[in-house]
């Protein structure tokens, strides 16, 4: 019987790897076809960087809905609501341009219904594993996290080889493949067993989450975490391109996979020696290394050191997303939705900030990435603070 329900496990560990898989698609897809969509349809700059804008704000209220009604709704309904959300969404951006008078409209329409799917996701997917019975849940979760590095990496690459060899202008016929993914698995989500994180009604409210003073620091860990990721990712295809000489366009692919690759590495690495590791060990080194990481980015005049702290950053920021989510979930084992769905939102809230700071800083240099890169220390800098309070509080306990 043990045998029977430890494969019926796997099956719910495999769902939720394609459910990260499908998170990487909706995030990363996209973007490689921003300058299609303003060749194609006549949609100016600026409005084609609202698409992303409508992404993350999208994914945002997610975050807030799932805090407040997942428990009530079932976790089962969500979490196949959100792979067919998001098979909608990429079935929508394939049709939905052309369909309507405005493809602006079109494209955001889409969009904003695969967000939905990818935020449900983004929040589900980890409670979901933490609630299995599986002897290793750290090492476990930051295995789970890296499938959306290896998702990202699939879709750029994967994306980019079918335009090389069908064109570009067939992208629409890969919208509808990359949706095959989530329709799959919501077949995966609806026969995997999924158990509750807390019983009925006895996970801890918001309110009672944040009249605890370690929960703000897991959220100040979040926020920055995110922040320090997204801000040096953003700058990716900027160190590839003048490091290696690479056009825009290969620059645009090298940079953010290699940042995804070293990224998913840091998350592999922990979820297989998690056992002989100290996850608060892990993610203090991993915190001293993004500090450098940005040191060599923003004081280096070597754009090849800058391509190098810029990789080594994606391994720094690896373990954090999981290692948070894992302490905080030893130190509120009632935290149940609510918790999961706040610390989501302070990811997500620190890698909009982020960038936008950064991005800002830098145009107003006169676009000197090295002024933007030492004001988004600030990040690290804090993040590594936030670890050492935590690791003063494990000493205690």
């Amino acid at each position: 019987m043990n045998v029977v329900k430890k494969a019926d496990y796997h099956k719910t560990k495999l769902a939720c790897y394609m459910g990260f898989i499908t998170q990487a698609i909706a995030a990363n897809f996209t973007p490689l076809l921003f300058l299609k969509f303003h060749s194609d349809y006549h949609i100016s700059l600026g409005n084609i960087a609202l698409i992303s804008t409508f992404f993350f704000f999208t994914q945002l209220l997610v975050d807030l809905f799932c805090a407040k009604f997942v428990d009530h709704i079932g976790y089962r309904v969500c979490i196949v609501a959100s792979e067919i959300f998001s098979a909608l969404g990429l079935l929508g951006l394939a049709f939905l341009p052309d369909l309507l008078s405005d493809p602006f409209i079109g494209i955001i329409c889409s969009v904003i219904v695969y967000a939905i799917g990818s935020g449900l996701i983004e929040v589900l997917c980890s409670p979901i594993i933490e609630a299995c019975p599986f002897e290793n849940k750290e090492a476990t979760m930051s295995l789970l996290h890296s499938f959306y590095c290896w998702g990202a990496v699939g879709t750029i690459l994967i994306s980019s080889l079918f335009f090389l060899i069908f064109g570009i202008d067939n992208w629409k016929w890969l919208a509808v493949i990359w949706a095959i993914i989530p329709a799959v698995n919501a077949y995966n989500f609806l026969i995997c067993p999924i158990e509750p994180l807390v019983d009925n009604g006895s996970g801890m409210g918001i309110k009672n989450l944040f009249s605890q003073p370690f929960f703000w620091v897991a959220i100040c860990l979040m926020i920055c975490s995110g922040a320090s990721e997204l801000s040096m990712a953003q700058w990716a295809s900027a160190y590839a391109e003048s490091a290696l000489g690479l056009s825009k366009t290969l620059g645009d692919l090298a940079g953010p996979c290699m940042f995804a690759v070293t990224m998913g590495i840091s998350r592999m690495i922990f979820g297989k020696y998690g056992e002989q590791l100290n996850l608060m060990n892990f993610m203090s080194g991993s915190g001293i290394l993004c500090v450098i990481c940005y040191l060599l980015a923003a004081l280096s005049s070597s754009p090849v050191i800058g391509l190098f702290g810029c990789i080594a950053c994606g391994f720094s920021v690896g373990i954090m997303w999981p290692g948070t989510i894992s302490i905080s979930s030893k130190t509120f084992p009632t935290g149940g939705t609510a918790m999961f769905s706040l610390l989501a939102m302070a990811g997500d809230l620190g890698g909009s900030i982020g960038p936008l700071i950064v991005g800002h800083i830098t145009q107003n240099a006169e676009n000197n990435i090295q002024i933007g890169m030492g004001f988004g220390l600030v990040f690290p800098v804090i993040l590594l603070f936030m670890l050492f309070l935590l690791y003063r509080k494990n000493q205690h306990s």
